[in-house]
């Protein structure tokens, strides 16, 4: 059984300066560097690196950056013969400027992604009689995501959503489909209108998303650790402590960690601890895709902590 990843997929195109510019200003910098990004994407690198068969369902454009952005998921062994190369834009870019103090200025042109539509539902769905899970981000079309889901839940295939981007007005319809809802502290807080800053105020958030339908919330408190949620119990499950150098990708690393576990078999409370784990050693490395750990690494990670890689 494969696990589908339906979402975004971008270069970041990265420029470090010693400071911001001012407007209209122009600066020299120090580096440039492009990297293969997009929560999407993430996930799906994720997913395969953990061993899990993954397929990525999305879009990029028609121009230099397509066949880059192709080629850095199947090197992860990301099945992408369901990534759509749209000729009609450009691909998904974040435009990234980071100063000598790690300030940064970001500019996101959805491009692709933002052409994601009701024929990229319908490829999708064609994946789902052989599919174990749907992760899904809020990176692509609102609507798109409430038709996958729709789609997956009636073909009886979990649906994990990752709701980043925050937002505030997700559609009510959304979450009675969603199996898992894996926020921050900063997401939870937009999706339930107050804010979520430890233990205690998570697990009033996870009561909220719970009552609106979804059937179990995870909420993400970083180096504070994990609140789940079912409607059964609420418990705790602590962060790993690591030296956390860049926490882009940490949040993708850990739905690909959950969603890695949940496919083999293992409980929720198991699996958030695979989503810990994968978030912690994410946050050791620089980037996003290339923080991601494989396998052998999550395994050793594991071991050395004590914990049975099968639970």
């Amino acid at each position: 059984m494969t696990v589908i990843v339906f979402g975004s997929i971008n270069l970041d195109l990265v420029a470090t300066a010693p400071r911001l510019p001012l407007p209209g200003e122009t600066l020299l910098g120090h580096d440039f560097l492009k990297v293969p990004g997009g929560k999407g994407a993430n996930q799906a690198v994720a997913l395969a690196r953990l061993g899990i068969p993954t397929q990525m369902v999305g879009r990029v454009g028609a121009q230099s950056f397509s066949a880059e952005l192709i080629s850095s998921l199947q090197a992860a062994g990301v099945q992408t013969e369901n990534v759509l190369v749209d000729e009609t834009v450009s691909s998904g870019v974040a435009i990234i400027i980071i100063d000598d103090a790690g300030q940064n200025q970001i500019v996101v042109i959805p491009g692709a992604n933002g052409c994601v539509n009701q024929e990229d539902v319908t490829r999708m769905s064609r994946l789902l009689p052989e599919s174990s899970a749907l992760l899904l981000q809020l990176e692509i079309p609102i609507f798109t995501v409430v038709a996958a889901a729709q789609a997956a839940t009636t073909a009886g295939v979990k649906v994990i959503l990752d709701p980043a981007p925050a937002q505030s007005n997700l559609p009510n319809e959304l979450y009675p489909l969603v199996d898992i809802i894996t926020p921050n502290e900063v997401e939870a807080g937009q999706l339930v209108g107050f804010p979520v800053d430890g233990q205690e105020s998570a697990k009033k958030a996870a009561e909220a998303l719970l009552n609106r339908g979804v059937k179990n919330a995870i909420m993400k408190l970083g180096a504070q650790g994990v609140v789940g949620a079912t409607s059964a119990e609420t418990f705790f499950v602590p962060a790993f402590t690591v030296k956390a150098v860049d926490t882009v990708a940490a949040g993708d690393a850990f739905n690909g960690g959950l969603a890695a576990a949940l496919s083999q078999g293992l409980p929720l409370r198991q699996a958030i601890v695979w989503g810990a784990a994968a978030g912690a050693i994410a946050a050791t490395k620089l980037g996003a895709q290339t923080s991601l750990p494989d396998r052998l690494t999550f395994d050793t990670f594991l071991k050395e902590r004590g914990i049975s890689h099968l639970g």
